[in-house]
Parts: structure tokens; sequence; C-alpha cells
């Protein structure tokens, strides 16, 4: 069993990577017009807030985790 700052890690991880990965993504690929200011992935901004949400939910999975007595 994972002890609870393993698991305020793996989720702060992953929601970092999550949102840079969807920040990049969602970025546009011209420097101006319409046609550019669409992202390059359909889904980006949505992979982006989804990250965002796990790095503020990580505290809150630090909290409701299990742990020792002696934490």
């Amino acid at each position: 069993m994972r002890s609870r700052k393993q698991a305020f890690w793996i989720t702060l991880a992953a929601g970092l990577t999550l949102a840079v990965l969807g920040f990049l993504l969602a970025g546009p690929i011209g420097s101006s017009g319409e046609e550019f200011s669409n992202p390059r992935v359909i889904g980006a901004p949505i992979v982006f807030i989804f990250g965002i949400m796990l790095l503020f939910l990580s505290p809150v999975v630090y909290e409701l985790f299990p742990g020792k007595e002696d934490e």
C-alpha cells in the first residue's frame, strides 16, 4: 500500500504533466490569423483544465488518504 506522501506526489506529478501537455498542445501553430487561432489538438483545453484540477486536488488526496499513526 502506498503512503499518503506518495499518493500526493503521484497526483501532483500527473496534474502537472497533464497541465503542461494540454498547454503545449493548445498553442497556436502560426503567428496570426483566424486559421491559426484554433488549438492544435481539439481536446487540449480539456486536458489542461483536468491537469489544473488534479493539481488542486493533490492536497485533498493527501488529507483523505489513510496514513500511519505516527505521521
